[in-house]
């Protein structure tokens, strides 16, 4: 015979005991719910029917149906189109270069080296400074008459440049930047390398294989998990950019560095066209969720999983 204590903890849960816990379990949720209807979907669902209105913050909205949209793909909008062309230019240079600098850096700080922590927390730091510090350290660094990168340049015998006060070279001068911030992204790849079994390190050594084929067979592909994550967070992060147009360039020279979202900044709080900024808005969150569904569905051809079949 089974002791009591046993038959006890084996009696079977009653109706009531378990929609006890089901409703425990929505009222611990609840907070978290109720916060993310009252301050993400409602207010999403707010700024779509605006942006089928006339809204400048003081009149009450006009609905105009699809004026707002037709305004800015039919070219009336001159800004839109350069902000969108501006905004991609960044990306297209600062997420492939970040991800690459962060994760050749993680390599490096994952070896066996003498201050391995100090130098792990220098190249965090940056990444965890508030961007509009960041901003203006940079604006003094990269300013063409005083700043310390032109005077780094003439020392070794090469021209200056105009950094972000050129049209051609303030996009390419803001990616340069973004590097300095790539800290928070250099940790995640770390966590990933110390996650990959030194087992499969040391097959490639008895076989003979080199650093190189350690890189090209075992690293990179036990780290294409995480490749993807910082690759769909880097697209998201560079159509988000704003703080450094808003700080250093003020969108110049010239419309050169008019990012999407200081674009929309301007068309809501400087223009007061609240209904046309909220249809910018709904372009650029469509925008970031075709781009990053297609990158998902790229995945499947390069992202290795651990107990995936060999492709």
């Amino acid at each position: 015979m089974e002791p009591v204590s046993s038959l006890s903890v084996n009696r079977p849960k009653t109706k009531r005991s378990s929609y006890k816990n089901e409703l425990y379990g929505i009222l611990f949720a609840l907070p978290a719910i109720l916060g993310l209807l009252i301050f993400t979907l409602g207010p999403m669902i707010y700024s779509l029917y605006m942006s089928f209105t006339d809204y400048s913050g003081s009149n009450s909205p006009t609905f105009i149906g699809l004026d707002n949209y037709t305004r800015m793909f039919s070219g009336e909008d001159q800004y839109f189109y350069k902000s969108l062309g501006v905004t991609l230019y960044f990306v297209v240079l600062s997420v492939p270069t970040g991800i690459i600098y962060s994760f050749l850096l993680a390599i490096l700080l994952n070896r066996n080296i003498k201050g391995k922590a100090i130098f792990r927390t220098v190249f965090y730091l940056p990444s965890i400074v508030p961007i509009i510090a960041i901003s203006f350290i940079w604006l003094w660094l990269l300013n063409p008459d005083l700043g310390l990168a032109n005077e780094m340049l003439r020392a070794i015998g090469l021209p200056g440049s105009q950094w972000i006060f050129g049209e051609k070279s303030v996009v390419p001068s803001l990616a340069l930047m973004n590097l300095w911030t790539t800290g928070g992204t250099m940790i995640i790849f770390l966590a990933g390398l110390q996650d990959i079994p030194r087992s499969l390190y040391e097959a490639i050594e008895i076989d003979g294989g080199s650093k190189l084929h350690k890189l090209r067979n075992i690293t990179i592909p036990m780290m294409t998990p995480t490749i993807f994550f910082n690759l769909i967070m880097g697209i998201i992060n560079g159509f988000q950019v704003f703080s450094q147009a808003y700080v250093m360039t003020s969108g110049g020279p010239n419309n050169a560095s008019l990012f999407y979202v200081f674009y929309l900044y301007r068309e809501a709080f400087q223009f007061s066209r609240m209904g046309s900024a909220s249809a910018i808005a709904w372009v650029l969150f469509i925008i970031i969720m075709l781009l990053t569904y297609m990158v998902f569905k790229s995945s499947k051809k390069w992202v290795y999983y651990e107990g995936d079949e060999a492709r």
